[in-house]
């Protein structure tokens, strides 16, 4: 009996990989034919999103990249720590490192906390436990995209910043919780290993800050240069979807929103949807990340850590921001 389940699940995986491949290869397929069919459309798109990279992601990600590198591998931060420890551990449940996670994820923005939580799951500064469960709220929008950005460019301050912003990490809040006392059981027991001389992902030669910080430069660079190949990428998808827009209008703004959110919260702005619903979308697309984020967090995260608990964080995270925001403002 237990060779013939053995036998089903690998015949069961055989069959996802081959069905995984086939919609990638159908996925750029439609996107080259979109670019041959469509020069002019898809250059506006291109554009779109290597404007937004290079005018806010590489200005405002790249810095705290290259800086948090420096501190994790020089742990520098580590004097600054200990005494929040047992603040870190009551509230979220984590240690140290894990708080540390938190604070820039928040601070930072989408993903900024996922690409933390795998810098020092590799180091071996945090288990594997309690990375995964730091993947389920430490990667968010940050304060300043949702008060520029979402309320006042998009929303044109219809909705207070104050109360959006609230209602996003309540949602978040809520779905730590959950994560934390049902799904792990407030069990984060196992201990990293230390790291060794072999197996530190550092080059051996990195012995002072002038080298250290050339690397965490690179690193930074490489990081950035990925994230923006991404956005590239999901911006042509976009206007594929808004030039043949296959869906009625709420559908179309909707899977806008989800695809790509920068730009797929300014469609939403300018569509003719009812304001309520236009608020209440762009929350729930800002609060789940879309399908671009979800991208870069997994060209970020550790090869060894699963991206399935944060794909159902962020789907709880939506649902429950949007219908909090809704409570409020009704």
């Amino acid at each position: 009996m237990e060779h013939i389940i053995t036998d089903i699940h690998f015949r069961c995986s055989g069959i996802q990989k081959k069905l995984k491949n086939l919609l990638y290869i159908l996925g750029i397929l439609g996107l080259l034919l979109f670019l041959l069919m469509h020069p002019a459309e898809s250059l506006t798109c291109a554009r779109a999103g290597m404007t937004l990279w290079l005018n806010t992601l590489i200005p405002t990600l790249l810095p705290f990249i290259i800086l948090t590198g420096v501190l994790t591998h020089t742990d520098g931060i580590q004097k600054l720590l200990p005494p929040l420890e047992a603040f870190f551990r009551r509230i979220l449940g984590v240690s140290s490192w894990g708080g540390y996670i938190f604070v820039l994820g928040m601070l930072c923005g989408y993903p900024l906390g996922v690409k933390l939580v795998s810098d020092l799951y590799a180091s071996r500064r945090i288990s594997k436990k309690e990375a995964l469960y730091l993947t389920t709220f430490c990667n968010n929008p940050s304060p300043a995209f949702i008060i520029t950005y979402l309320s006042k460019f998009c929303l044109k301050d219809a909705v207070p910043a104050l109360l959006i912003f609230l209602s996003i990490f309540s949602a978040d809040l809520v779905c730590m919780l959950f994560f934390r006392f049902v799904v792990y059981r407030n069990i984060f027991s196992d201990c990293p290993v230390p790291v060794t001389a072999s197996s530190a992902k550092e080059p051996s030669d990195i012995t002072s800050i002038q080298n250290l910080l050339d690397a965490s430069i690179m690193n930074g660079f490489e990081t950035i240069t990925r994230l923006g190949g991404y956005i590239l990428l999901f911006s042509i998808l976009a206007g594929c979807i808004r030039y043949y827009h296959p869906f009625p209008a709420f559908w179309q703004y909707l899977l806008l929103g989800f695809t790509e959110i920068t730009t797929g919260l300014s469609l939403i702005a300018d569509s003719g949807l009812p304001g309520i619903i236009r608020i209440i979308t762009s929350v729930a697309a800002t609060a789940s990340g879309g399908l671009c984020i979800l991208a870069q967090t997994r060209s970020v995260l550790h090869r060894d850590l699963s991206l399935v608990p944060y794909i159902i964080s962020k789907c709880i995270n939506a649902v429950l921001a949007a219908g909090i925001l809704y409570y409020f403002i009704m």
